[in-house]
């Protein structure tokens, strides 16, 4: 019995359709790569930036490895392995100095995380404009102070000859107290002359994460009865959860780190024993002492503690849906 040819159309129209689609998704990320030519052209200073000043200089940390002198160079010097690292950790001072260095930017970061965002939100609820813009203008300004200005501040509020709190002391209790000579004071000053610097520019991130929200969501809020601090609970504080979580997980990259210039600047030897962090080991050891192998090695172990707790705080993040990555 004699059969009828299969028809090919049935086979070669599919095949067609999705040739013609492949052609078209092609046509169509041509177009788009062509459209974002101009906005690729303008991220290249970016990308320069980054590779020049950020990730090439890591391969200077190959001396951290090596026993470095300028007249062999980063390349040419001898290969020692781990010994500078065996060195560091073999000194009695190395512990003390992470252990201060923990401590201040625990304090740092745990201590001052929260001051931005509660004053973020106060200046969402303020309503006059005018108003509005000069509390911001005050708050964001010690930003764009340097550490020199905001440090001569400091001596001249809490100088125990000529401060200004202290001259107040004298008057009342007859003698005045050495602020910036115990330990207890000077990471309280420390931490404090922190915050008021950094938080009206941290805010920033805030107050546009604060925009984001419905205002509809207030207004509900408002019918249910709930009053100025319930809605900042309910509404305001899981509207920006997820910034919040994003901002807790770069701190945590710079956990063990202790900026340089604000220890530097109210730093003394009285009060050494709290002060000395890495950040002065490595200009007193590095640059200083010429030992740029020991310094090289305590700021790679200072930035793979760094790395570990990056991860793990976003790991943690994302057991609630909000890592970084």
């Amino acid at each position: 019995m004699a059969t009828a040819p299969m028809s090919t159309n049935s086979v070669t129209a599919p095949e067609s359709s999705a040739e013609m689609q492949r052609r078209m998704r092609q046509a169509s990320r041509r177009r788009r790569w062509k459209a974002n030519i101009p906005l690729m052209l303008l991220f290249i200073p970016g990308l320069l930036f980054f590779a020049i000043f950020k990730y090439a200089p890591m391969g200077g940390l190959m001396i951290a490895f090596k026993d470095y002198n300028f007249f062999d160079g980063v390349f040419g010097s001898e290969w020692i392995g781990f010994k500078n690292f065996e060195t560091i950790f073999k000194q009695p001072q190395t512990v003390g100095i992470i252990r201060n260095t923990v401590i201040l930017s625990v304090l740092n970061v745990f201590a001052g995380f929260p001051f931005p965002i509660l004053l973020a939100i106060m200046l969402n609820e303020v309503k006059k404009t005018w108003y509005k813009r000069t509390l911001q203008t005050i708050v964001y300004l010690p930003h764009f102070f340097s550490w020199v200005i905001i440090g001569g501040f400091v001596l001249t509020l809490f100088s125990t000859e000529s401060g200004t709190i202290n001259h107040v002391l004298k008057s009342t209790l007859g003698e005045p107290f050495p602020f910036l000579f115990n330990a207890g004071s000077w990471i309280t000053i420390y931490v404090g002359s922190g915050i008021w610097k950094e938080m009206g520019f941290s805010a920033i991130i805030y107050l546009a994460a604060l925009t984001s929200i419905d205002p509809s969501l207030y207004e509900s809020a408002s019918l249910e009865g709930a009053n100025k601090f319930q809605q900042i609970r309910h509404v305001t504080l899981p509207g920006i959860s997820t910034t919040i979580v994003l901002m807790f997980i770069l701190a945590m990259g710079r956990l063990m780190e202790v900026g340089f210039d604000h220890v530097y600047i109210l730093q003394n030897p009285t009060v050494s024993n709290v002060a000395d962090v890495i950040s002065t080991f490595m200009y007193r050891i590095g640059l200083q002492g010429a030992q740029f192998s020991l310094t090289a090695a305590m700021g790679l172990f200072e930035s793979i503690i760094g790395l570990i707790l990056v991860l793990t705080a976003n790991a943690l993040a994302r057991k609630f849906d909000k890592g970084l990555w």
